[in-house]
């Protein structure tokens, strides 16, 4: 095992982000997996008007705020990353396919720090704890292959694809361990989940490196920001257009804090506001419109 490996693997333990001893008791005692099939609901207040606010009545504003300065002394770094991801909740996961330059390993793991920020060009962003002189198989094999394909994860195979951050040595493959199978692209060479019904094949446009505040001179984090150049949709979950995926089919997983994750069986809908035939019809509401300041 390498340096760097172990050098991951102590910093995980110190996340602890199992919070349960015995996590196999745990799990036993809650109920099955409920097969919630996707709907929509109402929103919480189909008579919300112009100026109400929040839907809760003025409940929210009961409560005070604290405080947190992320870098106050003594707050260990780890203590904002514990923050964050169970404040900025749910986040898409990634399941980021690589290649290494020499194509003699194929690496696969879950990124939950994974988000589509432009659609002309298609761009996504993806972002790694540590530094390139610390990187992990799949940022190490973007940054030198300059490729990558980025899967979306379904419940049907959400066991298999949170068992591929398993920290295997460099060079084990997570596709033998969980039993996914890799599918034929068309341009890049890392190959994309054949159970996902999205996959977007993608280019490195830029790599960015970010250094600790807490420790200076450390690299902390790598943010990779992939072009997306392919896509791949199952064939029942695209409608006829080609432009838009069913969630009823894609039945999403998203990353909650700590080991939680989460599932998407419901929405609703609300109609995107137009200034001139909400406000200016209506008098109530343009008694409310005031200039900016």
């Amino acid at each position: 095992m390498s340096d760097a490996h172990e050098k991951r693997s102590d910093e995980e333990k110190d996340v602890k982000r199992n919070a349960h001893p015995d996590f196999d008791k745990v799990q036993a005692s809650r109920p099955d997996w409920s097969n919630n099939e996707w709907h929509y609901t109402k929103t919480k207040d189909p008579a919300w008007k112009w100026g109400q606010g929040a839907n809760d009545g003025g409940e929210s504003l009961k409560k005070g705020h604290i405080e947190i300065n992320p870098y106050e002394e003594g707050r260990p770094p780890v203590a904002n990353y514990k923050l964050l991801i169970s404040g900025i909740i749910p986040r898409p996961i990634g399941l980021i396919s690589t290649v290494s330059k020499d194509g003699t390993s194929m690496n696969l793991a879950p990124m939950s720090y994974t988000q589509v920020v432009n659609h002309d060009p298609p761009i996504f962003c993806i972002g790694f704890s540590g530094g390139l002189d610390n990187a992990k198989d799949s940022i190490k094999n973007i940054y030198e292959s300059k490729e990558c394909t980025i899967n979306i994860i379904s419940e049907h195979f959400v066991e298999a694809a949170n068992a591929t951050s398993i920290n295997a040595p460099y060079g084990v493959s997570e596709w033998a361990l969980t039993g996914l199978h890799p599918a034929p692209t068309s341009i890049v060479k890392a190959p994309r989940v054949a159970e996902s019904i999205f996959s977007i094949e993608g280019k490195l446009l830029e790599i960015r490196e970010f250094e600790s505040k807490a420790k200076p001179g450390v690299k902390t984090g790598v943010l990779a920001i992939v072009e997306g150049i392919h896509f791949w949709v199952r064939e029942d979950a695209i409608n006829e257009e080609r432009n838009q995926i069913d969630p009823a089919v894609l039945k999403p997983i998203s990353r909650l804090g700590g080991i939680t994750f989460g599932r998407t069986t419901e929405g609703f809908e609300i109609p995107r506001p137009d200034y001139k035939k909400a406000v200016e019809s209506s008098e109530e509401a343009r008694r409310l419109a005031e200039p900016k300041v």
